[in-house]
C-alpha cells in the first residue's frame, strides 16, 4: 500500500492596490474570516502564516504579490472549499483586488502526509507548471492527476485511484 498523501495548492495574486488602500478594504475585511473558514473545513490540513518574503524564501521583495499556501486531506475537500463555500463570494470579486494573471497563479501536488511545504517549494512547483505543463508533479483542478500521478478529470481527483 502506498504511504498516505495529501494536497497541497499554492496561489499567487498580484493586488492592484496597497494592501491598506480603500481599494481593497473589504478584502482585509474579510481574510479572518475567510482563513478561518478554511480552517475549520473538512479535510483541511495546514496553512502558511506569515510574510512569504520572509525567512530566506528566496522570493521577490514585492509587496503587491500575496501568497495563499495550503494542504489539504483531499482534492475534494479542497474544491469543496474554493468553489462551494463562502470563499465562492470573494472569489467573484477578484477582479476589483487582484491583477489578471499572465502566467500559472495557482497549482497543486501530492505530498507525503504529514509533510508541510515552504514558499520555496511551492514556487518551483509553479514554475515547473508555467514551464512543462500539467504533470503528476504540478497540474491544476482543470487538468488534474491523482496520488498515482494518473490524468483525472476537472474537480475529482482522489487521494486514492
Amino acid at each position: 500500500m502506498p504511504p498516505p498523501v495529501q494536497l497541497a495548492q499554492l496561489n499567487v495574486a498580484r493586488l492592484l492596490a496597497p494592501i491598506d488602500s480603500p481599494q481593497l478594504a473589504d478584502f482585509v475585511a474579510r481574510l479572518d474570516e475567510i482563513n478561518a473558514l478554511a480552517e475549520r473545513s473538512p479535510g483541511f490540513v495546514w496553512r502558511f502564516e506569515g510574510d512569504a518574503r520572509e525567512g530566506g524564501t528566496g522570493l521577490p521583495d514585492d509587496a503587491d504579490m500575496i501568497y495563499n499556501l495550503s494542504v489539504w486531506e483531499s482534492s475534494e475537500a479542497l474544491f469543496d472549499y474554493v468553489y462551494r463555500s463562502a470563499h465562492k463570494t470573494v472569489m467573484t470579486r477578484r477582479r476589483e483586488w487582484f491583477a489578471k494573471a499572465a502566467d500559472m497563479h495557482m497549482v497543486l501536488w501530492w505530498v507525503p502526509a504529514g509533510h508541510r511545504p515552504d514558499i520555496g517549494e511551492a514556487m518551483a512547483r509553479l514554475a515547473e507548471l508555467q514551464a512543462n505543463g500539467p504533470s503528476p508533479a504540478a497540474f491544476s483542478f482543470r487538468e488534474a492527476f491523482d496520488a498515482e500521478g494518473r490524468p483525472v478529470g476537472r474537480g475529482v481527483l482522489t487521494t486514492a485511484g
